[in-house]
């Protein structure tokens, strides 16, 4: 619940149809709305009929955007959507996806979750060559590489293969061109992207919980570095790109995926459940009761209960009504934001020695927030334990985390650090934990953020 501000955390869901699917779009709408916590800020829809592709996408959630009358205009065989947080920066309906472009071959359209690490070098590789840019987005760039590809080899799929050679850094993208559905994960796979089935037409989720919500059987995750497409003739799968390595975002675990979620082969609701475990070994606490800060602490301090022997308590009642806390751009708003999203259930911790689990800490202000409205509810102590390790390094792969300047674990010890956000104890998970959370013994995610060790090259 922490403050942190992350950017390009969003989510893709796409259906090419064998004829078994009606109203495509409705379809579409029901697997953005199951991915509405991977971006709040903006939503669209966009579906190809035979190659007349039509769109429509604006500023809001979901179910604010659409309703019954626009999704029955939006018709054909395929489709595929998005939903996005930006930066304030990029915060209007122009960099909304799925964007649509037309080009020599007919028109594309495309959407992408994740960050490249090379955007500003291919921007102005572009640029110089003439190239006239819409967007801020990341999706502009990638849909300008595939254009010019596609003019060099005999498809699309060939042409998203070669594009992958050019782009570095984070990406999952879905490409509809007038006949086919590509769907494509980076060589790392930092960011989710899989395939589901629903009767005899092919689904692309970023999480698994979107395949449940239009019953779809989920078929297994993309590779990473594969590149996977569908046409009437059915799916076929290239892995020119793969290594064999694996890179997936530590933070889909710890926050950004719905619990519900399966992400290659590890269930978020489990590995949270461990972290909280793993917690409750390496700093347990004289407490009376474990609460958990919603959502995304709320496994975790489960986890913690359930090792330590303490009882779970409900310490808060959310705002459902209210986006995350990290979706509003400017700190005014997140403030406000903060102060009616979590209201203390004071009976509940009133005189009680209280551990409050959290996901992590990025600048301590929301926490500090936190721990103040529990002690003027009564607590007798609040004793934090977070469920990741102190954040010391920026994100170049999606993840909006801040610069070394602004990040506290950069300027102040565990202990001044609990100090300053006015808890009575406070423990990280250590940076090996991760791969017992991971259930792996192999380096299979990214810990940047912790460690400083980019699995890519980072050029200045």
């Amino acid at each position: 619940m922490e403050n942190k501000g992350l950017h390009e955390e969003c989510g893709v869901f796409g259906i090419y149809s064998m004829g078994d699917i009606e109203k495509i779009a409705h379809n579409v709408y029901y697997g953005l709305y199951a991915l509405q916590h991977r971006g709040q800020q903006s939503c669209g829809i966009a579906v190809s009929d035979r190659g007349v592709v039509e769109s429509y996408k604006e500023m809001g959630l979901v179910g604010e955007v659409f309703n019954d009358d626009t999704l029955n205009t939006l018709k054909g065989q395929m489709a595929i959507g998005h939903v996005r947080y930006s930066k304030a920066s990029e915060s209007n309906n122009e960099n909304s996806q799925p964007l649509v472009l037309r080009y020599s071959k007919g028109r594309i359209a495309i959407s992408h979750n994740g960050s490249l690490t090379n955007a500003e070098e291919i921007r102005n590789e572009l640029s110089h060559d003439g190239a006239m840019f819409q967007t801020q987005t990341d999706a502009e760039l990638i849909a300008h590489i595939i254009a010019h590809q596609r003019l060099l080899v005999h498809s699309v799929e060939e042409a998203v293969i070669n594009a992958m050679k050019k782009i570095e850094g984070a990406y999952s993208i879905l490409v509809m061109s007038p006949q086919k559905l590509v769907a494509a994960r980076d060589p790392l796979g930092f960011r989710p992207l899989m395939i589901g089935k629903k009767g005899e037409s092919y689904v692309f989720a970023s999480e698994s919980t979107a395949l449940d919500a239009i019953s779809a059987e989920y078929i297994r995750d993309i590779e990473p570095g594969e590149v996977v497409v569908v046409d009437k003739d059915g799916l076929k799968s290239y892995k020119n790109n793969c290594t064999g390595k694996r890179g997936i975002c530590i933070f889909e675990y710890i926050y950004f995926a719905r619990p519900d979620s399966t992400i290659d082969g590890v269930g978020v609701h489990d590995a949270r459940l461990k972290a909280g475990e793993i917690l409750a070994r390496r700093h347990p606490a004289d407490a009376d009761m474990v609460i958990g800060v919603p959502d995304s602490g709320l496994d975790a301090a489960i986890g913690y209960a359930k090792e330590s022997g303490l009882p779970y308590g409900t310490g808060f009642v959310r705002n459902n009504y209210i986006g995350r806390t990290f979706i509003k751009p400017k700190q005014s708003e997140r403030r406000k934001s903060i102060d009616i999203k979590l209201h203390v259930i004071e009976e509940n911790v009133s005189g009680k020695k209280i551990v409050m689990v959290d996901d992590s800490i990025v600048r301590g202000s929301t926490c500090a927030n936190i721990i103040r409205e529990l002690k003027e509810a009564g607590a007798a102590e609040v004793h934090v334990r977070i469920a990741s390790p102190t954040i010391h390094w920026p994100c170049y792969y999606g993840t909006d985390i801040p610069t070394r300047e602004e990040l506290t674990a950069n300027h102040n010890t565990v202990d001044e650090l609990c100090e300053i956000i006015g808890a009575d104890s406070l423990g990280f998970l250590a940076n090996e934990d991760l791969y017992e959370l991971m259930q792996t013994e192999e380096k299979t995610f990214c810990d940047a953020c912790f460690t400083g060790n980019y699995p890519t090259e980072i050029k200045e």
